[in-house]
């Protein structure tokens, strides 16, 4: 048994039993092969509670920053990113090489069949709203093939609340689409269009799923504006 099979084992039902999360749609996630899972992303625990009622194994991605703290949060982080989550480290300062790597790592996760979660927006919404999404979801999908399956989340940002480390009580949903056709947009032609139709359409149909209201700008640019004001 892995270690992601054991934490899941010993995890699953006790998150269950306390949070009782509501699953809409969990037909909807291939028994086999490579899919991509993309989320809105509201809180920390959102990439506790898909794993929880995923059967199978999803690898996310994690800022790097995850890999590198040092100390007791240092050994949890490692711990739980690169053991039990088996994450793809990503370098948010923006450097290609940096980009790439994580690209190429989550192209690799379903070419070999397996079910890769990534929240298109980014980074954690800052006011609850749903954002504009990055073009690397629609990379992954162009250059690896594998479906991509939207899901909407809900209430993850009342059990935990940015910046809170504790969780509190609260009922959770997780609504999860049909893989999307996107014929349409890759029919477009030029890579660009292409990559940025296929992410627009993934953030419409997480809009539908989740409810939420939509902003045309990057949470990332939010964050920065607010860090600055």
């Amino acid at each position: 048994m892995s270690v992601y099979q054991a934490a899941k084992f010993i995890v699953e039902p006790l998150v269950k039993l306390v949070y009782r999360p509501r699953v809409e749609g969990l037909e909807n996630i291939p028994a086999t092969g490579g899919a991509i899972l993309a989320a809105n992303h509201l809180s920390f625990s959102d990439s506790f509670f898909i794993p929880v009622v995923v059967p199978r194994h999803v690898t996310f991605i994690a800022k790097a920053e995850y890999f590198n703290t040092t100390g007791l949060k240092g050994m949890w982080n490692k711990y739980f990113y690169a053991r039990f989550a088996g994450a793809v480290p990503v370098d948010r300062s923006g450097t290609r090489n940096a980009t790439q790597a994580a690209l190429e790592g989550a192209v690799a996760v379903v070419e070999a069949g397996g079910l890769f979660g990534i929240y298109p927006e980014g980074t954690r919404s800052p006011d609850g709203r749903l954002y504009r999404g990055r073009t690397g979801i629609a990379e992954i999908a162009l250059r690896s093939g594998a479906p991509i399956i939207p899901i909407g989340i809900i209430g993850t940002d009342r059990v935990q609340p940015p910046g809170k480390k504790l969780p509190r009580l609260s009922r959770v949903t997780l609504r999860i689409g049909a893989p999307l056709d996107l014929a349409e947009a890759k029919a477009l032609g030029k890579p660009a269009l292409v990559r940025r139709a296929i992410t627009d359409e993934v953030i419409e149909e997480i809009q539908k799923l989740s409810g939420q209201e939509y902003r045309h700008v990057y949470a990332s640019d939010v964050k920065e504006g607010k860090a600055a004001a």
